[in-house]
């Protein structure tokens, strides 16, 4: 491990300045008019200006090779080019068209920095002012948004996302493109990011083990962090949120600034919540919450490439809702004093990318720490354990040609999770967990419509778990674990364009997921019951196919997507009809074949006679069953969700006012699980009203949401609460 941070530290050095490059040019409208305050942007980089008065821009510092560059400006459309830098200035104009409806943004999780139509896989965007205008402090509630993603809830506190019928270990978490872990395997444990300092989300639907490993099953959630300050600039925002049903406070501030060479930036952040209410009044016991974050940033953009340094840390107290929380709390309370867990987080990212000619290189480096307490009474530990997690990376970009671009790499992750203070319970024993990959990546254009995106990925992971306990003890004893696997993964995607309004999409993936500390080895409580696990479980290997359409008018878009997936050895936890000599029902985890397939479906309208108006409506279904016929927990109902939004440029002294009615409608679940009941339907309807202020160049956002308006009583199928 030490040599891996000393070739890290060497990359690092080798930063030095050489003869400088610039890129130049000038921003236009479709008419040549020139568009001033737009934003250019060069991803790869991280760095990025505004073009002045006349539409002129220039950014100096650029390396040789192959460079991206991404313009937008608002009520235009999103312009990606590609500019070879070979000399030391270098031009492009772009014109913008004029946007009725946002076409694509650049993504960045789909292995090239590219545009969303460029992608075998659809990635999805969920931006920074959608979930500040969301009307909620769960920030999984937000992302829910999005067609084809739910969550796991139990209450705003703790939530767990749900793509395509897949959840926890299932789907993989991402920070800046970093596997975030947190105990991630329970539905008792929270999603474990925040969205201070973020500029948007993107997530893919869909197995993504070639890119990302094990865990990628379902999908991942990218979470990627603001861009850095205009080029020679510092700027702050203070942002504050209010919540009546937890009588929530949620508020954040940060500060940054970019010179030629270097930028950084500072965010602290922090909510408070109390116990929520739920529709007709009465307040869920211990669904209190607070959270703590700071998050800083350093980096280094010269001629021969990037580096950037994150930190990040994040506090969480969250409430239980079980039995006996409910059974002693009879006060609507903020503060987490009995039966609660508590999360510490460090995360650090060394994140570096070089230009060598016509190679490009990554080399990426972190580490996390995360601490897991569980209360009982006040001041009564539980559970006290901790992850250490080192992820590391190599990515070549090969030699590449008009049409074909290249990437082979290497990855590896080490994690070790430790007992602490020797606490009541142990749920997991201590244990050493490896992992090696290595990928190969190709994408190549046959022709100006057909794409081509393909790849294999091979893995070797190894777990080594201690004793738990003594022989003699057959109860409490757990035997050491020792296990190794491996595991081929691959995938094959195109695109086709059958006009430049029409998009065809289609991909086949082979993923796995190999089975977590939980899955082997749990014998204990965990909250409110008795968990067993079974050290022969095998990894879960999925064979899926997805394929979609996209339509893209002037004042119209339509998406149609569907997908198939088979996952052999699925691993699911069960109960066993049984219960503790304390009266715990016991639960173990089983394995069998399954298959969940289903779709979604979008369409936008924006109205040519009525400027102002636009119309939102998509839909999602998902099915999940064991190949014995029965259904698989966790999958949500159908939903069909609708949105009118009014939006004007300017109202007296208010900036792109914004009224705005939608609605949710969930059909009911009747295709439970066996431990599972059904849910009946509901539909809650939503209004938002937001606007800006500006005062000379300082912007004022202000945004009042109200959702479930008549305050209707409902419960979701994925609410853990709906027994309350």
């Amino acid at each position: 491990m030490k040599n891996i941070i000393f070739i890290f530290f060497v990359l690092f050095l080798s930063l030095k300045v050489n003869a400088q490059n610039w890129i130049i040019g000038k921003v236009s409208d479709d008419k040549n008019q020139p568009l001033a305050g737009a934003t250019v942007f060069l991803p790869e980089l991280n760095k990025g200006t505004i073009s002045d008065e006349n539409g002129k821009y220039i950014i100096n510092n650029v390396p040789n090779g192959l460079i991206k560059i991404q313009f937008s400006f608002v009520g235009y459309n999103t312009v990606i080019r590609s500019i070879k830098i070979t000399s030391q200035e270098n031009v492009l104009n772009v014109n913008l068209p004029v946007a009725y409806i946002q076409s694509q943004e650049v993504v960045i999780s789909g292995g090239y920095v590219s545009s969303q139509h460029q992608n075998a896989v659809k990635i999805d965007i969920l931006k920074d002012r959608e979930i500040f205008l969301s009307g909620t402090p769960n920030l999984m509630e937000a992302i829910t948004r999005v067609p084809g993603v739910d969550m796991i809830a139990k209450g705003p506190g703790v939530a767990k996302p749900v793509i395509r019928g897949l959840s926890m270990n299932d789907v993989l978490v991402l920070n800046n493109g970093v596997r975030f872990e947190n105990y991630q395997y329970s539905d008792h444990h929270p999603l474990g990011v925040d969205e201070f300092g973020i500029d948007n989300i993107e997530i893919i639907k869909g197995p993504a083990s070639l890119l990302y490993g094990s865990d990628a099953i379902g999908g991942v959630l990218n979470f990627i962090s603001e861009k850095p300050a205009p080029l020679n600039s510092m700027i702050g925002d203070y942002n504050l949120q209010m919540f009546s049903n937890s009588l929530g406070i949620v508020n954040n501030l940060g500060i940054k600034g970019s010179t030629e060479k270097f930028f950084g930036g500072f965010r602290f952040g922090h909510k408070s919540n109390a116990d929520y209410l739920q529709g007709g009044g009465d307040f869920v016991p211990n669904s209190r919450f607070d959270e703590l974050s700071l998050k800083m940033n350093f980096g280094f953009s010269g001629t021969k490439g990037l580096s950037n340094i994150y930190y990040t840390y994040h506090h969480q107290n969250l409430g239980l809702v079980e039995d006996e929380a409910v059974e002693e709390i009879n006060q609507r309370g903020r503060q987490c004093r009995i039966f609660y867990q508590q999360f510490n987080t460090h995360l650090l990212t060394f994140q570096n990318k070089y230009y060598f000619s016509n190679i490009k290189l990554d080399a990426n480096i972190s580490y996390q720490n995360t601490e897991l307490i569980h209360f009982g009474e006040e001041n009564e530990y539980e559970i006290q354990m901790a992850l250490a997690t080192m992820t590391y990376e190599t990515k070549l970009y090969l030699p590449s040609s008009k049409n074909s671009e290249y990437i082979i790499g290497f990855q590896g992750i080490h994690q070790e999770n430790t007992n602490l203070n020797d606490r009541e319970t142990k749920l997991l024993p201590n244990a050493r967990m490896n992992n090696y990959s290595g990928f190969a990546l190709l994408q190549h254009t046959f022709f100006k419509q057909l794409k081509i995106q393909t790849g294999l990925r091979y893995d070797y992971k190894t777990i080594a778990t201690k004793a738990i306990g003594l022989e003699s003890d057959t109860a409490a004893y757990r035997p050491a674990l020792n296990r190794d696997y491996n595991s081929m993964s691959g995938s094959l995607g195109a695109t086709y364009n059958v006009s430049n309004q029409l998009l065809l999409r289609a991909n086949f993936a082979l993923a796995y997921r190999t089975p977590n500390l939980a899955e082997l080895t749990s014998k204990g409580q965990h909250e409110t019951r008795y968990e067993l696990g079974d050290p022969n479980i095998v990894p879960e290997n999925s064979y899926a196919v997805d394929a979609s359409l996209h339509y893209h008018g002037e004042f119209v878009t339509f998406d149609l997507a569907g997908f198939y997936n088979k996952i052999r050895h699925y691993i699911f936890i069960s109960p066993t009809h049984d219960s503790t000599t304390s009266g715990i029902p016991i639960y173990h985890y089983l394995q069998a074949d399954a298959t969940i397939y289903g779709g979604e479906a979008g369409m936008k309208f924006h109205s040519k006679s009525i400027p102002y108006l636009q119309a939102e409506v998509t839909f999602s279904t998902v099915v999940g069953k064991k190949y014995n016929g029965d259904y698989l927990p966790f999958i949500p109902a159908n939903k069909l969700k609708y949105e009118l939004n009014f939006e004007k440029k300017k109202l007296a002294f208010f900036a792109n006012p914004s009224f705005n009615i939608s609605a949710i409608t969930a059909f009911a679940q009747n295709k439970p699980a066996i431990e599972e009941t059904p849910t009946p339907g509901y539909t809650i309807f939503n209004l938002g009203l937001d606007a800006e202020i500006f005062f000379s160049h300082q912007s004022i956002l202000i945004g009042i949401k109200l959702n479930n308006v008549f305050d209707k009583k409902y419960v979701d199928h994925l609410s853990t609460l709906k027994t309350l």
